[in-house]
């Protein structure tokens, strides 16, 4: 992967890869409930795209 294509927006303190580096799990699920949203990055999702790097939309 290019450095190009590992992009992260935002504040990456409220990032799922970061949080799951901490090994804030219970946080991280609530995040999931009816992913909206897909990590370019990473491939994690979650329901707001705050919570990710790079999102785009899951549907």
């Amino acid at each position: 992967m290019n450095e190009k294509e590992h992009i992260c927006k935002g504040e990456h303190p409220g990032h799922i890869c970061v949080l799951a580096s901490q090994g804030k799990f219970d946080e991280i699920r609530e995040f999931k409930r009816e992913p909206l949203f897909i990590c370019f990055n990473c491939g994690r999702v979650a329901h707001s795209e705050k919570n990710l790097c790079n999102p785009m939309p899951n549907k």
